[in-house]
């Protein structure tokens, strides 16, 4: 796992993407603030840059660093949450621009995965997470069903995780509003 960090930490300081096992699927990953990387992921994805994407952070406690405000309710499902949760905030901050949603928005989550947490807590930034898919495809439930031509276009593909076949789901999506209204998004 460390050889796995170290490079995918150099690649990331040098804006490229990498393809990586999260706490849900196989994601697409680049550093959150560099504007010329995210647009790489898009480009792979053949994704539409209107749609936004989410960061992944090693902790709660970092969430206001890229958020305007946190409403309380976000810090009880944090807490509470019982299978990964994305919480989209509103008055995103300290991104790159092409990463936020029109309305300003960015979705966060805090992965429960080792190889995750420390990847994040080395490389000292937000995270991109987006499914190792084209747009439109499905979303890869383990590292045998991603797309052999997507391997092609990033810059680092992780090795760890990749024996496993295990069947993965991406995230419940919940949208906070700066009131404590919410909605759900995906279950």
């Amino acid at each position: 796992m460390k050889n796995d960090i170290d490079k995918a930490i150099e690649v990331l300081r040098q804006g490229g993407v990498i393809l990586y096992p999260t706490d849900t699927i196989w994601g697409l990953g680049c550093d959150a603030t560099n504007e010329e990387a995210v647009d790489r992921i898009y480009k792979i994805k053949q994704r539409n840059d209107q749609k936004s994407l989410l960061i992944l952070l090693d902790n709660a406690g970092k969430i206001p660093s890229y958020v305007g405000s946190v409403p309380d309710v976000a810090w009880d499902l944090i807490d509470f949450a019982t299978k990964p949760l994305t919480i989209i905030y509103n008055d995103a901050k300290n991104l790159a621009l092409n990463l936020v949603s029109e309305d300003g928005s960015i979705g966060i989550r805090i992965p429960n995965d080792d190889f995750c947490q420390r990847l994040i807590q080395r490389f000292r930034k937000p995270i991109v997470s987006t499914s190792a898919n084209i747009s439109g495809q499905n979303a890869p439930q383990n590292f045998s069903e991603i797309n052999q031509e997507l391997l092609k276009l990033v810059d680092y593909v992780v090795d760890w995780k990749q024996d496993d076949f295990s069947k993965s789901q991406a995230s419940s999506i919940i949208k906070l509003g700066n009131g404590g209204e919410f909605k759900i998004i995906r279950e």
